[in-house]
């Protein structure tokens, strides 16, 4: 079929990681008739957990893409990873979805997952599902868990079905909108009375849901207020516009495990979700006239696509996963990439069911697919007519939060190591390979260690290339607090031309650029001007080690003020010995110290871990700088020594459930205690 904006649902799967979401996906893709038989993830046979890791691990490390067509309908299925260190695939994600399909489950509490997945789609306004999952279960709570989702999101939880339920197993569901029971059977499900029992709660949810429809439209309001009620037909009305203008959020319930519910879930998928054609326009800019535009979902417009995934498969190569904008996309044709200002050839395009690519003659606007072998386009980028240029906005990715230093296990194979992490980077924009300059190490940053694992196996796995990932080095610096003045004296002789220099240095604090500051301060040509440029530079040299624990030199003022020299033997190389001779000696006396870099930070908890936070800021050494609030978050300003962070991504975690959310940048340099100095020692 050829599928336009109007028959096309985007729909990221979300929730917290172990819900079930690949395991829904598979069960839609089953009911579909996309796939035979249902995988499992134990086995490691899913459609979306394709990946040697994601195997593994029996868990999705990565973003997945899988399509199937539902009453004429195409549903692309995106599934997210719920494990903290993955939120970059999120950001993918929330670029190319239309809405979202959160997965929680029934266990009658909000989990940390969906609670920042429905959190991300309402700052997101992506229209939202709400998918109770597990209810084959023992101990599964439907009721409680809807409670607990109201209670969160006052006014926008609205189940649209209630479980039927023997003892602690789902049998069926009541339909609230069209007031019908069905029950499970072999295939699909079978129309039965509703049961007696559940008379009341069925009344009770159909007049909160029409109450909750009528409130999206004046019409239906008016209707509502005359009637007391809403028709079925109204309802859906009401709740489409609700669920469009992210005022309600439906609710479902089901087991993906057992595939009970899910054709359920399909119906009111193509039901409620928004087409593609429904959607907001994107933001752009207008690259002839340099204005902010906005990009509508029509196919007949000229072509604008956005790259919002990039991998490297060992077949295929660099695969680009697109969303179609605006126009179409085809084989054969030119897209204009403004991103790095190349024209880019379309040779071949895919539809993607996992690890399965489909080749295609064409994608319309609206649609999720796959471009291969472009040679200067990555994540983000936009394709489009080049006589029509726009530029998408940038996905914006989280900053890493988690640096390693980076070593090549076999040695010779550095260049095999780096380059490989760099083609890892590309595939995701979450983990970076950073160059410290102060330490010389190479870095890899990211959102947390099991990512890093990630990395460093797939790096392995693609490229042959064996890292060791290791805690970083901290750029410590030493100063000085006092003066102190030295003389060195470089005295040599052997038999041929003698070597022979006398300098007398003071030493002190207060350099003027904050790092070196050399004064020549001589009378009388006690030091010959000539030789003037090796005293600097022999403490240019000598500087960059200092005397406690080897870390380079600052705000040192050096003064040269007195000296000797020889006619025959003073040469520039007595001269710089004898400055690293004075410095050896002078800065001990000097009340040489150790500076730790600080590191100002931006912590962002709900209020309820404030005090945690606090109490383990005060053992990292850190002080707090001031407090906000901002969308219903504690914004902590605090500042610490970047020794005492290296893993805080880890712990910060670990107080918040993962709530937590933290960035940091360099501050300063601060004298450390003597603890910090004796540790440097060891």
């Amino acid at each position: 079929m050829d599928f336009t904006a109007k028959n096309i649902r985007n729909i990221a799967v979300m929730g917290h990681s172990g819900e079930g979401k690949t395991t829904l996906c598979e069960a839609m893709l089953y009911d579909a008739g996309a796939i035979e038989r249902m995988g499992k993830i134990e086995n490691g046979t899913t459609v979306c957990d394709y990946d040697d890791q994601e195997i593994a691990r029996h868990s999705s490390v990565s973003l997945a893409l899988a399509y199937l067509v539902w009453k004429d309908v195409k549903i692309n299925l995106l599934d997210v990873p719920g494990f903290y260190d993955f939120e970059g695939e999120c950001s993918s994600a929330m670029r190319a979805a239309g809405a979202a399909l959160v997965v929680a489950g029934a266990n009658g509490t909000v989990t940390v997952g969906a609670e920042k997945a429905i959190n991300l789609c309402l700052k997101e306004k992506k229209p939202t599902v709400l998918f109770i999952n597990g209810m084959d279960k023992e101990n599964a709570d439907y009721r409680s868990t809807i409670e607990a989702y109201q209670t969160q999101y006052k006014g926008k939880i609205a189940p649209v079905q209630i479980p039927i339920m023997d003892g602690a197993k789902m049998t069926g569901y009541i339909n609230v909108i069209s007031g019908k029971a069905y029950t499970f059977a072999a295939k699909g499900v079978e129309e039965v009375a509703v049961p007696a029992s559940y008379q009341g709660e069925l009344e009770e949810m159909q007049a909160i849901l029409q109450e909750s429809a009528a409130e999206n439209d004046e019409e239906l309001l008016d209707k509502y207020f005359e009637n007391g009620s809403l028709s079925p037909e109204d309802t859906v009305v009401g709740l489409r516009k609700g669920i469009l203008n992210i005022s309600v959020i439906p609710a479902l319930a089901g087991s993906a495990l057992l595939n009970k519910g899910v054709i359920n879930l399909l119906d009111e998928l193509v039901e409620y979700v928004p087409q593609a054609a429904e959607r907001a326009g994107l933001p752009a800019t207008d690259l002839k006239t340099k204005e902010q535009t906005t990009v509508s979902c029509d196919a007949s417009a000229p072509l604008a696509a956005q790259v919002f995934k990039t991998a490297v498969d060992p077949f295929v190569g660099k695969m680009n996963y697109v969303r179609v904008c605006r126009g179409v996309l085809k084989t054969g044709i030119d897209a204009y990439n403004p991103n790095s200002d190349t024209t880019e050839r379309i040779n071949s395009l895919y539809i993607m069911r996992g690890k399965k690519l489909e080749p295609v003659q064409q994608l319309s606007a609206g649609d999720l697919g796959v471009v291969s072998k472009l040679a200067a386009t990555g994540t983000g980028d936009t394709l489009c007519d080049g006589n029509n240029p726009v530029q998408f906005e940038p996905i914006h990715f989280p900053e890493p939060v988690l640096s390693m230093a980076v070593n090549a296990v076999v040695r010779g194979t550095e260049d095999k190591v780096f380059g490989g992490l760099n083609r890892l980077a590309e595939e995701d924009r979450s983990f970076q390979v950073r160059k410290n300059h102060e330490t010389g190490e190479t870095l890899a940053c990211g959102q947390g260690e099991i990512q890093l694992d990630i990395i460093k196996k797939r790096l392995k796995a693609k490229f042959g290339a064996e890292a060791e990932f290791t805690t970083p080095t901290i750029a410590y610096r030493e100063s000085i607090l006092s003066k102190s003045e030295a003389e060195g004296k470089h005295k040599k002789q052997s038999g041929g031309a003698g070597q022979f220099g006398v300098v007398n240095i003071r030493f002190e604090p207060g350099a003027a650029d904050g790092v070196f500051e050399f004064v020549d301060a001589t009378v009388g040509g006690s030091v010959p001007k000539n030789f003037i440029p090796a005293v600097e530079k022999g403490l240019r040299e000598a500087i960059q080690k200092g005397v406690l624990a080897g870390y380079p030199m600052v705000n040192l003022k050096a003064t040269l003020f007195d000296g000797k020299s020889h006619p025959v033997d003073s040469k520039e190389v007595a001269f710089v010995s004898a400055a690293r001779l004075a410095y050896e000696d002078g800065i001990p006396r000097a009340k040489p110290i150790i500076l730790e870099p600080i590191a100002s930070m931006q912590i962002v908890v709900p209020e309820q871990y404030v005090g945690d936070i606090m109490g383990d800021l005060n053992k990292r050494r850190g002080r707090i700088i001031g407090m906000d609030t901002k969308d219903g978050l504690q914004v902590i300003t605090a500042e610490a020594p970047e020794g005492e962070l290296l893993t805080y991504a880890t712990s910060l975690r670990s107080m918040t459930q993962g709530r937590g959310k933290f960035s940091q940048e360099f501050a300063r340099y601060e004298q450390a205690p003597d603890t910090v100095l004796q540790s440097l020692k060891k």
